[in-house]
Order: structure tokens, then sequence, then C-alpha cells
């Protein structure tokens, strides 16, 4: 039966129209007796006016890295300690502890699934030397029907696992790992994967809990823009509303480990550069010296966007063993060693020599070059300090000093890749 609108109905309010597509008059007219009750009903869309939604602030469970009801992922290197930094969360949304920048997480119930770890001899002991409260964390672990049992699985029992989390009283963090796992299809198929990951999102706003998925980088996909490196389809990078990235950076020419850091790669919700140095110790329990866990120290703050760090630290050193900081030192020595320089030139001329600008940045950190500005409406240029020229060795020492242990309450600490940033980009 087709249904004609009155020639008024332009002019309707949109719940008017809505209840009319919902329920149309010739639908009332037809009698119990008339309807074939083979043909199901029609679904019919449904407009709402903008004006009857009403702005809500995003609600920050850890303020611009991790939204309550929305998806995030961490992806990253074999060995950058993904899930150990998954685990650190969970122990400070579990116990009200610290977030790496100082602020204090507001506590509550913490969900894990994992297909690669054991919650007894991996993930509990690292969520107990992390300082978690484990009576407000749990893991999904098998599916019953009856006298049945088998494991859970992300791709086909959210539905239920919403039930028995509602039941437990709700969460605040939800971890998946790894997030490929919830796509019962082809993970590398972009259609697919969202329908996949969909019930996870939606489970997610349901419970107003921050959804955290850990996934891998895609092999040889160095040099690649971050969010493209996530392994599988682009809905991966494309679907969560902040993506993290964990890297391990260059050993330094001391051999000493580099230090690992923690970026933003994305965020649709607020900045998507900047992160934190961490490093990975182990430790014995406390009540069981036998159990070694891994654990995360935070360290410094980091500026600077994920494509950039992550350059820096997979940059391989060269055939002679020079650093790409080293040579990016030996290129600003030889290119102020006449005098100063506009700050536009040296980028132009390190894009040309191929370093990245945030290399370069250190680089003038170690040479200690200070920005200066000849008049007011003049650029800003860069020199070397008196007695810099003609020493492009001069701070091979002060890099080395720099890669050591950190001196914060007994934690391994990474050195700080922060470059001062008191003078604009031009600087």
């Amino acid at each position: 039966m087709r249904h004609v609108a009155p020639p008024d109905f332009p002019t309707w309010p949109q719940e008017k129209k809505n209840a009319w597509f919902a329920n149309p008059p010739e639908c009332d007219a037809i009698g119990v007796d008339d309807v074939d009750t083979r043909t199901p009903p029609a679904w019919t869309a449904l407009l709402q006016p903008a004006l009857d939604i009403k702005p809500e602030p995003i609600r920050w469970l850890w303020r611009e890295w991790l939204a309550r009801g929305k998806m995030h992922v961490i992806a990253g290197q074999p060995g950058a300690g993904k899930t150990t930094i998954a685990m650190k969360k969970a122990a400070a949304v579990s116990s009200g502890g610290r977030w790496p920048d100082g602020t204090t997480a507001k506590q509550g119930n913490v969900i894990i699934w994992s297909g690669e770890d054991d919650p007894a001899d991996t993930l509990v002991p690292r969520l107990e030397a992390s300082g978690a409260d484990l009576s407000r964390i749990y893991f999904a672990g098998e599916m019953t029907c009856g006298k049945e049992k088998r494991p859970f699985d992300p791709a086909k029992d959210v539905a239920p696992l919403l039930a028995v989390i509602q039941a437990a009283g709700g969460a605040a963090l939800i971890i998946i790992d790894p997030i490929v796992s919830a796509s019962a299809g082809d993970s590398h198929k972009n259609s697919e994967t969202r329908r996949g990951l969909q019930p996870l999102v939606d489970m997610a706003r349901e419970l107003d809990a921050a959804l955290l998925g850990i996934t891998h980088f895609t092999k040889g996909s160095e040099g690649r823009s971050p969010i493209d490196r996530v392994t599988g389809s682009v809905a991966f990078g494309a679907l969560p509303r902040v993506v993290m990235i964990a890297a391990r950076q260059q050993d330094g020419e001391d051999g000493k480990p580099g230090p690992r850091v923690l970026m933003r790669a994305k965020s649709n919700i607020g900045p998507d550069d900047g992160g934190f140095n961490y490093e990975l110790q182990l430790v014995p329990m406390r009540d069981n010296p036998d159990i070694i866990a891994s654990v995360v120290s935070w360290g410094d703050p980091v500026a600077g966007s994920a494509r950039e760090i992550l350059a820096e630290a997979e940059a391989a050193p060269d055939k002679d063993g020079v650093s790409e900081l080293q040579t990016a030192i030996e290129f600003l020595t030889d290119l102020l060693a006449d005098g100063a320089k506009p700050t536009k030139e040296i980028k132009r001329e390190a894009s040309d020599f191929g370093l990245t600008w945030r290399t370069v940045r250190r680089a003038q950190s170690e040479l200690e070059i200070k920005p200066a500005k000849e008049s007011m409406t003049g650029g800003w240029t860069w020199a070397l300090p008196e007695g810099g020229q003609g020493n492009p060795k001069m701070a091979k020492n002060s890099c080395q000093k720099n890669l050591d242990t950190f001196a914060n309450d007994g934690h391994l600490r990474g050195p700080s890749s922060t470059v001062s940033n008191d003078w604009d980009d031009e600087i």
C-alpha cells in the first residue's frame, strides 16, 4: 500500500513527521484480520532534529588519551611493551592511581580479555607489580551453557559479556588483546572489520567505558604513516577515536638500550601528538620472588609527531656506525661554521639532507644553539655558541651522557626527547 502524506506535511514538526512515518494513517485503517502475519513490518528511518540534541563534553577517563564510551587502539613493534602498558593503565583505573601526566585516575572496574598471555603467570603478576586493585579487575575467560564450556570469543560473545559486566557493577575500562580477534571475517577487509568491531564499540558506549584494543605493526612497514602501519584493515586505525603508538628508540652509542616512547598517532577528540618516555622493569613478586613480572615506569613528556618520533626510533646507524643524531650535530656544525643562518634556510637544507626536523632540534639542544632575532621584523636565526665552530664532535660526550638511568624514585627513566618550545615553529 502506498502512503500519501497530507499537503501540509512539510510544515509539520519533525516529531509529528517521525510518528507519521512509523504509523501512517493508512495503517490504522487496516483491520487485524487483514494483516498478513507472514510479512515482517518494514523498517522506517527517523530523523532527529539537531535542535533536540544537547551538546555534551567528552567524558575522559584519562584526559586527551582515554575517553569513556569510545574505542582506542595501542599499536607498536614487537617487544615494545604494549600489553604491559595496558596493564599499567588497568592498574591506574582499578586503584585510582596516577596517569603518566601526574593526574589521578577515577577508580572503576576493568575487564580484560587476552588471547595471547596467561592471566596466572603473566597478566596478574604485571597488574600486581603495577599497583592494581585486583578486586576491581575481571578476566573474560569462558562461556558456559549447562555443562558445556568453551573459550570466550570477542567476535561473537559481546552480548553475554555486556550482561555479566552490568551484573558486576559496570566497567570503566575494557581491554581486548589482540583487537584483531574481534573480527570474525577477513581482518584485512574494511567492511567486515567494521562490522566485527561495532558490537564492541556499542558495548563501550552502553557501559560508558573506554575500550582499548592492542595490536601490532605490519611487518616491513617502516617509513609509512603510523596509522597505515597498524596491522589488518584500515578500520583498525580509522574506527578508534585515539590511536597510540609504542616504540623503542635506537640504542645509545655506549651500547645502552634506547628509551621507549608512547605517543598519540591520531586523535579525533583531542591533540594528536606528544607522548611520554617509559621503561620496562623486571621485578620479583613481593610474596613470591620466583615470579618475575614486567612493569612500566613512566618518564618525561615527549614533544613531536608520532611519525617523526618513529622515524628517529627506527633509523638505523649508517655503515660507519654514525647515529642520526650525531649526523645532525655534524650537519649543523658544518652549516653554521661560517656564521648564523636563517631558520627557514636550515629547515630547507636539513630536509634536502634527509634529516627530520625533530632530530635537528635535538642536535640544536646538544650544541646549545640559542635562536636569536636581529630585529622585531626579522626572522629567527641560529648560530653556534662561541667556541663551537669547527668542532663537529663537540657534543658527542653530552649525547652519551643523556642516555642515563632514571633518578626518579628509583625507577628507570628514559632521557627526555622534549626540545625546548619557548620559541615558535619558525625556530
